[in-house]
C-alpha cells in the first residue's frame, strides 16, 4: 500500500510541476519525508540572436537571371545617424560661447576706443582755442579780412585744426590768393602767412579785369578792380582764356611791365596805368599827371626822380617829359594840360 501511495503522490507532483511550467524538482523524487536540496541558480536568460533589420542590414547576396552577384553591404544605419550628430553637438556648443567671448571682446575695444576719442576730442577742443592771430605777407587783402576767410568756417577756432586745413593746400576761389599756411605758435595762437600770386598787372576784357603774371598768363577773372595793380594798355590782343598767356605780338612787352612794377613798389609809387604806344615807349599814369619815360633806358633813376618831382604836380593835369633823362642834371620838364 505505501508503494501504491508513493507511486501516486509522485505521479500528482509530476503534473503540479507540468502545469506550473516547471521540471520535477529533487526533493520530490526523494519522497516527502527527506529535505529538498537548494534550488539551482537561474541562468541568465539566451541573446536574441535574430538581428533587427530596422537597424541594420547585413550582407546580401542576390543572384540575378543572368548568374552575376549583386552585394550590398551596409552598416547600421542607427548607428550612423548617431555617428554623423552626436560630434557636431558640442561643437556647436563650443563654437557658439567663443563666438559670444570674441563679440563681446570687439566690443569692449569698440568702446574703449570711443572713449578715448571722446576724451582727446574734448582735450583738443578746450586747449587748442584761437585766441591771438598774426597774419604776414598779404598784399590785397587787410588783415581782417585773412582772418575772417581763415575763421569764419565750423571749427575756425581751433588752431590744430586750421593748421591741418591749410597744410601743403591751394586756394580756389580767392583772387590773388595762391595759398595760406595756419601755424601753431601755442595752443591758442596762430600765425597766418598768405602767398599771392605773382600779378603784373590787368587788361580789361568783356567788362572783366583779367589779371596776368610775369609771363603774361592770366591768372584771374575779377569784377573788382583792385588797388596797387596797374592797368596796361596800347597792347592788342582778339581774345582772353584763362590760365593761358595773352595773345600779343610781343611777347617781351610782359618783362617790361613786370620790371616796371617791381620798380615802382620799390621806390612806394603806385601807378594807375601803364600805357604803350606804337614803338613800345612807356607812359605812366597817376590819376590826371602822366610821366611819359621814353624808351626802357635808365628806368629805375627816372623813377627815383619821379618819387621826388611828383608831390608837387598834385592837383594839377599835365605830363612830365622825361625821355631824355638820365640820371643827372635838369632835364625833365612838366607840361600843363591846356
Amino acid at each position: 500500500m505505501k508503494t501504491d501511495n508513493k507511486k501516486k503522490n509522485k505521479k500528482k507532483s509530476v503534473r503540479n510541476e507540468k502545469a506550473g511550467g516547471r521540471k520535477p524538482s529533487a526533493a520530490s523524487a526523494s519522497g516527502s519525508g527527506k529535505k529538498s536540496a537548494a534550488k539551482p541558480a537561474a541562468s541568465p536568460p539566451k541573446k536574441n540572436t535574430v538581428p533587427d533589420r530596422s537597424r541594420s542590414i547585413g550582407r546580401v547576396a542576390a543572384t540575378t537571371s543572368t548568374g552575376n552577384k549583386l552585394r550590398l553591404v551596409t552598416g547600421n544605419a542607427g548607428t550612423a545617424k548617431n555617428s554623423r550628430s552626436s560630434p557636431y553637438t558640442g561643437s556647436l556648443g563650443t563654437l557658439q560661447n567663443e563666438g559670444g567671448r570674441k563679440r563681446l571682446i570687439v566690443l569692449g575695444i569698440a568702446a574703449a576706443l570711443l572713449l578715448i576719442a571722446a576724451g582727446a576730442l574734448l582735450y583738443i577742443s578746450s586747449h587748442y582755442h584761437v585766441k591771438y592771430i598774426y597774419v604776414e605777407g598779404n598784399v590785397h587783402y587787410t588783415n581782417e579780412e585773412i582772418i575772417a576767410l581763415v575763421t569764419s568756417e565750423k571749427l575756425g577756432d581751433n588752431s590744430l585744426y586750421l593748421s591741418l586745413k591749410y597744410k601743403n593746400k591751394g586756394i580756389k576761389g580767392i583772387p590773388f590768393i595762391e595759398k595760406m599756411d595756419v601755424k601753431v605758435v601755442a595752443p591758442d595762437t596762430i600765425r597766418i602767412v598768405v602767398y599771392e600770386k605773382a600779378v603784373a598787372g590787368y587788361v580789361e576784357y568783356l567788362d572783366k579785369y583779367m589779371y596776368f603774371d610775369k609771363d603774361g598768363t592770366v591768372v584771374e577773372a575779377s569784377d573788382t578792380k583792385t588797388e596797387g595793380i596797374p592797368q596796361v594798355t596800347g597792347i592788342n590782343f582778339n581774345h582772353v582764356v584763362l590760365y593761358e598767356p595773352l595773345p600779343v605780338e610781343n611777347q617781351e612787352v610782359f618783362k617790361e611791365i613786370l620790371y616796371m612794377t617791381q620798380i615802382l613798389s620799390k621806390y612806394e609809387i603806385s601807378a594807375d596805368k601803364i600805357y604803350f604806344d606804337d614803338a613800345y615807349e612807356m607812359t605812366l599814369y597817376f590819376g590826371d599827371v602822366r610821366a611819359k619815360l621814353g624808351n626802357d633806358d635808365n628806368v629805375e633813376e627816372k623813377i627815383a626822380r619821379l618819387k621826388q618831382i611828383l608831390p608837387a604836380a598834385e592837383g594839377k593835369k599835365g605830363v612830365f617829359r622825361m625821355e631824355n633823362y638820365a640820371g643827372s642834371g635838369s632835364n625833365v620838364s612838366f607840361e600843363q594840360d591846356k
